[in-house]
């Protein structure tokens, strides 16, 4: 099946990345409730590895108002949540970043100082290519997530940012035990 062969490897293109989202099932507000770990599905953007890079662990959608988009995790193994940052994000796609575990210890510190218990983003049925889904909308940046279906606990989500035409995929699964 191309579906899991795509989950399993975590590379193909944007087509296929692209393809596969629209064959999805939509996602209501509700589902997405809770705390998700995710990973990056790469397709040669320019964000490929750099979440997994910097000890990305995923997003918590607390409710409709409150949304925790970057979570990360710390040397410890606790769960940080941090703030976006429009000029980290103009850096990531404009500079050449290693995306290996050369540059983690740097991206920990930056994302210790970052940290925030405020909320950073919002969640919202929008349409996106053609449907309406759960979407996912940062308050300081130009960047709107929209997620569709895998299964019962797992979405495949795409980031649409104003500031670069091509689409990052990543893929959330959610996590169990956790409110």
């Amino acid at each position: 099946m191309e579906t899991l062969s795509i989950l399993l490897d975590g590379k193909t293109t944007v087509e296929k990345a692209s393809s596969l989202f629209d064959s999805l099932e939509t996602v209501e507000l509700e589902f997405m409730i809770g705390r998700w770990q995710g990973h990056g599905l790469h397709t040669g953007h320019p964000m490929d590895g750099l979440l997994e890079a910097s000890n990305w662990y995923g997003k918590e959608f607390v409710d409709l108002e409150n949304v925790h988009p970057l979570l990360f995790s710390n040397q410890q193994g606790e769960i940080l949540k941090v703030a976006p940052n429009p000029i980290a994000m103009d850096w990531a796609l404009k500079l050449p970043i290693p995306k290996d575990n050369s540059v983690k210890p740097l991206l920990m510190m930056i994302n210790n100082w970052l940290k925030t218990e405020k909320s950073q983003a919002r969640l919202r049925m929008m349409e996106y290519r053609s449907k309406l889904s759960a979407t996912m909308i940062y308050d300081y940046l130009p960047i709107n997530d929209s997620f569709r279906k895998l299964d019962e606990n797992t979405v495949l989500g795409i980031m649409d940012y104003k500031a670069i035409s091509q689409p990052f995929f990543f893929v959330l699964k959610r996590v169990k035990n956790h409110p």
